[in-house]
């Protein structure tokens, strides 16, 4: 099952919904790659590279955060810092293994596309509903 970016996930903020399109296309290159059978070195190169993208997105959103004072920026930092650290996990059973199983398969789409899944429609919508209140005079 490959990531896909479809009207649920629309934040209403143009860089956020450019950067989550993104970071799904780097997801199923990932799973692409498990799929093709690239081998153990291609997965754990594919994955590190999602993980930098990851990084410099969630310092973007918290970026756009602290600009506007969003009051649950503590809360969103904290779930940031969780899947960083689920990337890390699946960073370790790749090197573990001797290359991408299907239980490292399951778990991308598991630990990774449904939280990404989750974590937009909640916590990131919640960010771009909060600016948009704010800056149009709402609050």
């Amino acid at each position: 099952m490959y990531a896909e970016f479809d009207d649920t996930l629309i934040t209403g903020n143009d860089m956020i919904d450019g950067q989550h399109k993104e970071l799904i296309g780097k997801i199923n290159d990932l799973l692409r790659s498990c799929e093709k059978g690239d081998g153990k070195l291609t997965a754990i190169k594919t994955l590190d590279y999602l993980a930098d993208y990851t990084d410099f997105h969630f310092g973007e959103e918290e970026k756009l955060q602290e600009e506007i004072g969003y009051p649950g920026i503590t809360e969103h930092k904290k779930e940031h810092e969780k899947f960083r650290r689920t990337v890390e996990e699946l960073r370790e059973m790749l090197e573990e293994e001797e290359g991408p199983t299907d239980a490292f398969v399951s778990q991308v789409q598991k630990n990774v596309i449904e939280w990404l899944y989750g974590h937009i429609k909640g916590f990131d919508r919640s960010v771009a509903e909060y600016k948009y209140i704010r800056f149009n005079g709402m609050l």
